[in-house]
Parts: C-alpha cells; structure tokens; sequence
C-alpha cells in the first residue's frame, strides 16, 4: 500500500524533540536501519540481533493471520516487516516522511499500509487493533506519557501492547541525551511506563543491557 497522509498535522506545529526532527531527514532515514541492526550491542545487549528481537517478539506475542496491528514509530519497518510476514495486516504510522518512504521500500509487501501520523494524538478509532508495537519511539516522543495514554485506547480489550525501549540507567550519557540541545531523549523506568497504562496488565518484561523489552495485555472487560 502505497503512504498515505493521516489528518492535517503540520510538522511546524508539533513540539519535537530533536532526535524527532533529525528523523525528518533523508539522511537518517537512509542510515537507520543500519543503526539500528546494531544499536542493541552498543547499548549493551550483546549477541541480540535483529534476528534474534523479532524472535522474541514472535514467541510472546505471536501475531497471527488476519489481525490488526499498529507499528507506532515505525520508522524503517522493522516490526511492520516481522508482523506483515506473520499474515497480520498492518498499519505502519510514523511522523517522518522520508522514514515512511525508506521503510516501504524495505518492506514493500501489500499488508503494510503506510501513515504519516502524530501518535501522541492519532485521531485513529479507539479499540481498532489487535496489537500495537512500538520499536524505541518511547524514547523519542515529546510526551512518553501522553504516547502511552493513545496507545491504550487504540488497542482493544484483550489486545496487546509490546514495547521496545531504552530503559533509564542513570549513566552520565543518558543525562546528556535527554537535554533538549542534544537529543531530548527520554529514558523511562518500567515501573514509570506500568504506571502509564493502568488498563494494560504487564504479561512479559525482560532487561538486556539498557534495553527493555516489554508485553502489556489489555483487560477484556
């Protein structure tokens, strides 16, 4: 499926963040899948491959046939890929076109719709999917706890919601990335993002180095 513009979202008017604006460039868009085969050894999860990620998602997720998923923050199509090759139909949304552009290319398979949204406020219909992934956009967003309160909604009773994302260490590093000069990245604690999503029930949460992988089961009732 060919990218498609979601509702009137003027990039001006959203308070990005600079890791935010810097994926509105083609430049980035073109290197970030390389970056990102190997961002988990950098941040200290080493021997966890791209390979090895979708594996893990595969086994406490598991996708199936027919369903509905969200790729929020999709950058280059990491996770739309994995759920488009399970049989799931996808809407992969992120906020930067040229990421839109190099993800279709990467994943062009016709299971992927492509969407140029703000997920902090999607305008999507609320309980529409199966499952939401989110590949380190947490990190990202201007406000981690505003993407969360979306998420939630747009996930159905007894749907799920996986979470990838660079968890808070403490570590000087973090300290400097998160200043709005130099990033202006969030590192939250799990406990922090389990406070966010009250409606949601932690099924699966593992640490690997500074990376936390987590799924969250929306209550049915």
């Amino acid at each position: 499926m060919n990218p498609m513009p979601g509702a009137t979202q003027h990039q001006e008017n959203l308070n990005l963040t600079l890791a935010q604006r810097s994926n509105l460039w083609p430049l980035t868009a073109r290197g970030y899948a390389s970056w990102r085969a190997g961002s988990l050894r950098l941040l200290g999860a080493r021997g966890y491959s791209l390979e090895r990620e979708a594996a893990l998602f595969r086994a406490l997720c598991a996708p199936q046939p027919g369903e509905r998923w969200l790729d929020a923050g999709t950058s280059a199509g990491f996770y739309a890929g994995v759920l488009a090759r399970a049989g799931a139909e996808v809407l992969a949304a992120d906020l930067s076109a040229p990421m839109l552009r190099e993800a279709q290319r990467r994943e062009p398979g016709p299971q992927v719709e492509w969407r140029q949204l703000n997920l902090e406020a999607s305008g999507l219909p609320g309980g529409h999917f199966d499952g939401v992934t989110v590949g380190a956009t947490l990190n990202e967003t201007h406000d981690p706890a505003r993407l969360l309160r979306e998420l939630t909604r747009l996930t159905r009773p007894g749907g799920q919601l996986w979470l990838m994302y660079v968890r808070r260490t403490a570590g000087p590093l973090q300290h400097l990335l998160a200043r709005p000069a130099l990033g202006g990245l969030t590192f939250p604690d799990p406990a922090w993002v389990s406070r966010q999503v009250p409606e949601l029930t932690l099924a699966a949460g593992l640490s690997v180095g500074a990376v936390r992988f987590e799924r969250f089961v929306k209550d049915a009732s």
